[in-house]
């Protein structure tokens, strides 16, 4: 051994006797931290968020820190890959402006909700994620899955779980793609019933107008739904919902909130609203 690493029969042995320097056993104790961590978030947690989480458990650490024990332990975030954006707006339906215009930063919630669909494959075929977010603390508080893109199995069922999870009590702006579901005469009479409701629209084949939305999916796919091969749509359905509302609603730390997760966003909001 000592011929092949290199190394003199006697630092051997001193090596072999001596005892792990404080720094080597603090190490050790926050790679085991940082590796429980990194399973409860299904292996999508990066540095950033773990260092978070170490943090709230009271462990002042360090990024960079958290980086380097990571990578000498091969510790790694799910590699991403590209996420595609596909909205069907070849329709004659009218379209409204965009009134959100891309501000994205919302104080109160019910004031702004955001809304989009994605495709998710199964083996069975494919399913239609519709989703509904509160800008002001991200939440997904509608959504629904389906096995067609007709706007009463879409947008319809997404917007009635919205009103239950939110109180609409002053004006609010709901933005979304051009896509047909959004645009036609059945959604828009029922936006309509609402005179709080202001709908919003993004400019032609511009996602970035709606990019909240669009960064929710492309999470929700890189971390959910490329890590599974759904055998069938009640699998991707169970799968989906617990992302949805165990993992991502409650407990997934969000950038954009300062690395809280909506629900415990939506708490700070409310208790800033009862000081006020």
């Amino acid at each position: 051994m000592c011929l092949v690493f290199k190394v003199s029969r006697s630092r051997f042995y001193t090596w072999l006797s001596s005892r792990l320097s404080k720094t080597c056993i603090e190490n050790q104790l926050l790679t085991e931290r940082i590796k429980v961590i990194h399973g409860k978030s299904k292996q999508t947690y990066g540095s950033p968020r773990i260092t978070h989480e170490l943090n709230k458990l009271g462990i002042k650490i360090s990024r960079p820190r958290v980086a380097r024990l990571m990578k000498r332990s091969k510790i790694r975030s799910i590699i991403k890959r590209k996420f595609r954006v596909t909205t069907d707006s070849e329709h004659k339906y009218p379209i409204v402006e965009n009134r959100l215009n891309r501000r994205f930063r919302v104080e109160k919630t019910a004031t702004v909700w955001v809304s989009d669909i994605t495709y998710i494959k199964t083996i069975q075929g494919w399913l239609y994620l519709t989703a509904i977010i509160d800008l002001a603390d991200r939440r997904i508080i509608g959504w629904a899955l389906s096995s067609s893109l007709k706007t009463i199995d879409t947008v319809i069922p997404a917007w009635k779980m919205a009103l239950k999870n939110r109180n609409i009590t002053t004006e609010l702006i709901f933005h979304s793609d051009r896509g047909i579901q959004y645009a036609c005469n059945e959604f828009k009479s029922l936006l309509d019933k609402n005179p709080l409701v202001i709908r919003s629209m993004s400019r032609k084949g511009n996602c970035w107008d709606n990019a909240v939305a669009e960064s929710f999916f492309k999470t929700l796919k890189v971390e959910c739904v490329y890590q599974n091969n759904f055998i069938n749509k009640k699998h991707a359905a169970l799968v989906v919902f617990e992302y949805i509302e165990t993992w991502y609603n409650r407990k997934r730390l969000h950038s954009a909130l300062g690395y809280v997760s909506p629900k415990e966003f939506e708490e700070l909001l409310h208790k800033q609203k009862i000081a006020a």
